[in-house]
């Protein structure tokens, strides 16, 4: 299914097939242990989802955010995506970190919030059944 242009609220799921050092902006050189990385974010500017999504599945961009960093190395590969014109993305950030299996990277795009983090280590697959469960509005599920 194609990725509309409206604005709306993102999770985006990229696999790290094996550990990696990344240097992360400001932030420095920054460990990611193997494993499925969730990121939280929302697109409320001009294109909406499909630009904001679309960017973060480039490898080559200007590195404007901290996520920008990570998935030139770890590319996304599915996106939960709620097209409502609620903010989700603080919610969905906390409901994760409510979530047993999912490990909050301190500090990672959460710059202008008061949210742990908007980036989730799961060691295992997600279930995305039980994420969009978990998760507020009515959301649908994009394969890449």
């Amino acid at each position: 299914r194609m990725l509309q242009s409206e604005p709306g609220t993102y999770l985006l799921v990229c696999p790290a097939d094996q550990p990696r050092n990344i240097r992360i902006g400001a932030k420095g050189l920054t460990s990611f242990d193997k494993g499925y990385y969730l990121y939280v974010g929302s697109a409320f500017g001009p294109g909406g989802i499909r630009a904001r999504v679309g960017r973060h599945c480039r490898r080559r961009k200007p590195k404007r955010w901290h996520i920008d960093y990570l998935t030139a190395h770890f590319r996304p590969t599915s996106a939960l995506i709620s097209y409502e014109q609620i903010r989700h993305e603080h919610d969905w950030a906390s409901q994760l970190e409510k979530q047993q299996r999912m490990l909050p990277m301190g500090g990672f795009g959460n710059s202008d919030c008061r949210c742990r983090s908007h980036l989730f280590l799961s060691r295992k697959a997600p279930d995305q059944a039980a994420l969009v469960s978990g998760l507020a509005g009515d959301i649908e599920v994009v394969a890449f």
